[in-house]
């Protein structure tokens, strides 16, 4: 094949955050950005001539022509083979499967998770390394640099590829093969789940269920696990075709963006269950009759209830959280005697951990939980998780929630999002929150004494890396935080999260509003960050 060497010249915006480099669709389609950014990533790579690339995306808008300058580019840099899921349709997990599954070099990613997609909204790429997870910091870091002195990137001169006919296609030394993008995930589900009781119970119509694909990614990955495979009713999945603005709609798993499935949860004749995901399939909200749960709550109860599932029947080896997941897991940890990890914010952190074989079940507030069968959070595995709880257990997820707090107490906790808030002021109120921190141990603020104020440092104890700067936290003498970040998911100024948690003990005031029940510390964290009276904002744009 011919292969041309095209010149062009850096751009200065390409760092890739927590998951990759997300930005408007219109920035990628600037000449040469997106080949940029791919060049710099196969630039800072070594030793993948002749070996296997996995690439697949969410099918957001701008998917289909990315993955054809990807492959063009792929071929021109030596790559052998080349696995796209069909349409260039691939969840995140089942990516992450498929490289690991198929011992591929490694994976590119498109999407932009959660954020909105189409012409005006956004677009993102991440690599995967080859253990199926999200590359180290290192190895971002190398991607950055290079993309600020690139100078030229390759491609190869051959037509269009036919993404939606399976098979493959051969063109020299270059394999591409198109493959369904649910099979193999569909048989990874079976190796750990009890599909005959998931099926039995379904059927029978113990359980009643709604899955809201949000017109993303999972929705044929639900149509075929719960439908085809697991005899759920047809109308079970809802908004099940993959669109590439997500129907105008937000692909954000949470009682804001799922207002169909939240209104059917919350209202009369609720199923026993429901749940949804987002844009990649990587994210989960879970739900039952009239109640909701955190995914904080969500990654306790699992852990605490791992034993029912087969394939985690035999030991957990230990569970680790992002620094910002309320601490309800760690109280598992403790009463069951194994690790417990705290670690920055992004999957990419878990990743050692999982491959050292140091934990089975990882987790985010951000609605996101997985385990070591994949190195990426997965939506739809959390979803037959607690399927094959209520199967096995022959409780309601109200119940099942309740037995969880009476026996571990409850960690009440919300988290507060300010979208889009302008960098300099973001950054003003981070610079602000660390000049206090000093001053704030010791002092009391009603029933709230101050343990420790920091900022969290992370060290690998695999490899030894560090990482700073990862939030900066205020812990109370009761076992109460709250949690300042600036979010890196967002392509429109910045995202300040502020995150708030309270145990309770007392099981006669399990019940109560969480955002009632946080009240005071609500107000203590406006007084250390000043955000509404900096921005001039009432509330948060979304509670969770």
């Amino acid at each position: 094949m011919q292969i041309e060497t095209i010149t062009t010249h850096p751009y200065n915006d390409q760092n890739p955050g927590t998951s990759g480099l997300r930005k408007k669709v219109k920035v990628f389609q600037q000449p040469g950005y997106l080949e940029n950014f791919v060049q710099s990533i196969f630039d800072s790579l070594h030793d993948f001539s002749g070996k296997t690339l996995v690439l697949g995306g969410d099918g957001r808008y701008f998917n289909r022509p990315a993955i054809q300058i990807i492959i063009k580019m792929a071929a021109a840099n030596g790559f052998g083979k080349i696995i796209i899921g069909q349409g260039g349709l691939l969840s995140t997990p089942a990516a992450s499967h498929i490289i690991r599954k198929y011992n591929a070099f490694g994976g590119l990613i498109l999407s932009a998770s959660h954020n909105p997609g189409g012409p005006d909204e956004d677009f993102g790429i991440k690599y995967n390394i080859g253990n199926g997870g999200p590359a180290p910091e290192k190895d971002t870091t190398a991607f950055y640099l290079r993309s600020l002195n690139i100078d030229s990137y390759k491609m190869a001169h051959i037509e269009d590829i036919d993404l939606d006919s399976i098979g493959t296609i051969q063109i020299d030394d270059l394999s591409i093969a198109i493959i369904d993008p649910v099979t193999d995930y569909a048989e990874l589900m079976q190796s750990i789940f009890d599909f005959n009781l998931l099926k039995q119970s379904i059927g029978s119509g113990y359980i009643t269920l709604l899955f809201d694909a949000m017109h993303a990614i999972t929705g044929p990955y639900a149509k075929r696990i719960l439908v085809d495979m697991l005899g759920a009713t047809s109308d079970s999945v809802i908004n099940a075709e993959p669109l590439e603005d997500f129907g105008g709609h937000h692909p954000d798993p949470n009682l804001a963006h799922a207002k169909e499935l939240a209104e059917r949860m919350f209202g009369p004749a609720a199923p026993v269950f429901g749940a949804a995901s987002d844009g990649d399939g990587d994210r989960n909200m879970i739900t039952g009759s009239n109640i909701f749960v955190t995914p904080s709550d969500s990654l306790a109860i699992m852990a605490a209830n791992a034993h029912l599932i087969p394939a985690y029947a035999q030991e957990l080896r230990g569970v680790a959280r992002s620094m910002p997941t309320s601490q309800a897991v760690d109280r598992v940890a403790a009463c069951y005697n194994i690790p417990c990890y705290e670690t920055p914010t992004g999957w990419k952190f878990f990743g050692n951990l999982l491959d050292a074989g140091k934990i089975t079940l990882c987790g985010e507030e951000s609605f996101g939980t997985g385990s070591d069968h994949v190195r990426e959070k997965d939506g739809l595995w959390a979803v037959l998780f607690w399927l094959n709880l209520i199967a096995r257990k022959r409780q309601s997820v109200a119940d099942i929630v309740h037995e969880h707090w009476q026996k571990f107490g409850r960690d009440i906790y919300c988290r507060h999002d300010y979208e889009a808030v302008e960098m300099d002021i973001a950054n003003g109120i981070v610079e602000h929150l660390r000049s206090q921190l000093p001053a704030l141990p010791g002092q009391t603020f009603g029933e709230y004494t101050v343990k420790y104020a920091d900022e969290f440092s992370y060290e690998d104890p695999i490899d030894g890396s560090i990482s700073s700067n990862q939030g900066i936290r205020i812990g109370f003498e009761n076992g109460s935080r709250i949690i300042f970040r600036l979010s890196g998911t967002g392509t429109v100024g910045a995202t300040l999260r502020i995150y708030l948690e309270r145990f309770e003990a007392d099981a006669s005031k399990h019940d109560q509003d969480a955002q009632s029940a946080l009240a005071e510390l609500i107000n203590l964290a406006e007084q250390f960050c000043e955000i509404k009276k900096r921005t001039g904002r009432i509330e948060p744009d979304v509670v969770t």
